[in-house]
């Protein structure tokens, strides 16, 4: 074993190695770093013009609307149940569809359900009723 071999000669290798290493990483970090920057100054262009045109988070884009309406038909004649457990008020129609080429098909005029309100829509057909529905107007 030799004790005066100098041992800077590994040293210098490894300062030799670390030089680039510290270049390459501050290389390898800052277009990371711009891009970063860069990407949060797009978010909040982004924030800023999103803010302005959507309505804000907790209030909803669009308030739910429209009775709950059972229909029932019995024979040639049709009864509708709407309830609107909703704050406004919504216009319910009946329209009865009638099976035989001669039987006129019905339109019931329009009928306010209030909020908290059921009401109830009859109509019929001279013979059998093909099909029944409820139509809803704000």
């Amino acid at each position: 074993m030799r004790l005066s071999q100098p041992r800077s000669k590994h040293r210098l290798q490894w300062s030799g190695f670390a030089a680039p290493s510290a270049a390459l990483l501050v290389a390898l970090a800052l277009p990371l770093a711009l891009h970063c920057m860069a990407a949060s100054y797009a978010d909040a262009d982004a924030t800023s013009q999103t803010t302005e045109e959507a309505p804000h988070a907790r209030v909803p884009a669009e308030r739910p609307f429209g009775a709950m309406c059972r229909t029932a038909i019995e024979g040639s004649y049709v009864t509708a149940h709407c309830h609107n457990p909703y704050p406004e008020i919504d216009r319910v129609t009946l329209h009865i569809e009638c099976d035989r080429w001669w039987d006129i098909d019905s339109d019931g005029t329009p009928v306010e359900a209030g909020p908290a309100q059921t009401v109830r829509l009859t109509g019929r057909c001279w013979k059998e009723v093909r099909s029944a529905w409820v139509s809803h107007q704000r």
